[in-house]
């Protein structure tokens, strides 16, 4: 304990020599206020009485005191000292830069405050100055763009988590649907069962059919007008439109074999080998 409490009273003593006569550079004195913290030898001076007779406490609050500073401005050369290095501060403290604009060096990313600091030993102000007004106006730049892109990856995922919880409660109404559906369906006769399920089929696909005539063929419409109009070329979309439409149709009549007529003969009925007697019958009915 005697040892640190003489090793903080010469480093207390050539600080304050240091302050009072500018014998050391400010980074000397602040690297031996560095050592004092990091090593917590400030705490050897408790009980010591100041000039004024006030006891010291052994607090790093009260050390700074005794130096006649506040500890926010000792923290804040030690953290200028750790950040930008001895002779790089030196030279920034003998063009007079000030505590806000190290502040503003400090936050800049390790590659540009590296070009700046070998800028600020060259000892040129104006160069420095110029370079160091650039770079932060550049990171400045930066952070904004970075922060637009947060902001976009922010909306994707507000916007996929709610496409997310619509698709998850669509399928909970499906899910209700199919067993209130099950339910009926475990009531009825055949016939009424048959009945309803056809009906039910028909309801969705005269809304898929109405889907595809009301708004995509408005929409096809739209882009041909377009096309017309200003000479983009719109096919290869509205291809991939149509196209998408048909592959889902079509992968229901794989899935389920399903022929491409209801019975299976693509031939107009007015072609047909037996069209004659097919009118004849119809005329005798009649």
């Amino acid at each position: 304990m005697q040892d640190e409490r003489d090793l903080v009273n010469q480093l207390l003593g050539q600080v304050q020599m240091a302050d009072a006569f500018s014998k050391f550079s400010l980074t000397v004195s602040t690297s031996k206020l560095a050592f004092v913290k990091e090593n917590k030898l400030y705490r050897g001076l408790q009980g010591k009485r100041s000039a004024d007779g006030q006891q010291f406490s052994g607090t790093w609050d009260d050390f700074c005191s005794l130096l006649g500073r506040s500890r926010q401005q000792v923290d804040e050369d030690i953290a200028n000292l750790r950040a930008l290095g001895e002779e790089a501060l030196e030279s920034m403290s003998r063009m007079g830069i000030g505590y806000r604009e190290l502040r503003q060096y400090r936050r800049l990313p390790e590659d540009q405050k590296t070009a700046l600091l070998e800028a600020a030993k060259s000892g040129d102000k104006e160069a420095f100055v110029d370079l160091a007004e650039e770079l932060i106006a550049k990171n400045a730049k930066d952070k904004e763009a970075l922060a637009q892109q947060l902001d976009n990856v922010n909306a994707d995922y507000e916007a996929q988590s709610q496409v997310l919880a619509d698709t998850s409660s669509k399928l909970q109404d499906t899910k209700l649907e199919l067993e209130k559906t099950r339910r009926l369906v475990a009531a009825r006769t055949a016939d009424e069962t048959i009945s309803a399920l056809r009906e039910e089929a028909i309801k969705l696909a005269t809304e898929a059919e109405a889907a595809v005539v009301c708004k995509l063929h408005p929409a096809v419409h739209t882009l041909v007008l377009h096309s017309t109009e200003s000479g983009a070329d719109h096919r290869a979309v509205i291809a991939g439109l149509l196209a998408q439409v048909e592959r889902a149709v079509s992968s229901i009549r794989v899935e389920y074999g399903i022929p491409a007529t209801p019975d299976s003969d693509a031939t107009p009925e007015w072609m047909r080998e037996d069209a004659d007697t097919q009118v004849a019958q119809a005329l005798a009915g009649a």
